[in-house]
């Protein structure tokens, strides 16, 4: 693999890895949003970019690359960096739920105390 082949290679991960997170960032906000009709242009903006990384992704040359990092260990590397992140998403997700209920009493007891405090204006 020479020099140049390998520059091209690397811009086009950094740029199909950059239009995949521009994607699922869009494709994230509407989901968070929740409003359809409103949000339908920020989906399709996602959906789109991530067909154009797909369609960048398998060129010859990527798939040149892809075909040569089959035959290393990076798929057991990627497959145990999947799964950790997934169990850092599963934990994650249930320390904001075991938070958040108590995070809220707390906030409610404070105002409480504070307006407790305060005189009773008819």
């Amino acid at each position: 693999m020479n020099f140049r082949f390998a520059i091209t290679a690397g811009a086009n991960f950094f740029v199909i890895a950059g239009l995949i997170i521009y994607g699922y960032g869009l494709f994230a906000e509407y989901h968070e949003r929740g409003k359809w009709a409103k949000n339908i242009t920020g989906l399709l903006a996602g959906l789109g970019m991530l067909m154009l990384a797909l369609a960048l992704l398998l060129t010859p040359d990527n798939v040149a690359v892809i075909a040569m990092m089959s035959q290393t260990g990076a798929a057991t590397a990627l497959v145990w960096i999947s799964s950790g992140l997934l169990l850092a998403a599963i934990a994650a997700f249930g320390f904001i739920t075991y938070t958040r209920p108590i995070r809220l009493w707390h906030e409610r007891k404070i105002e409480r105390d504070l307006n407790s405090g305060l005189p009773k204006i008819p």
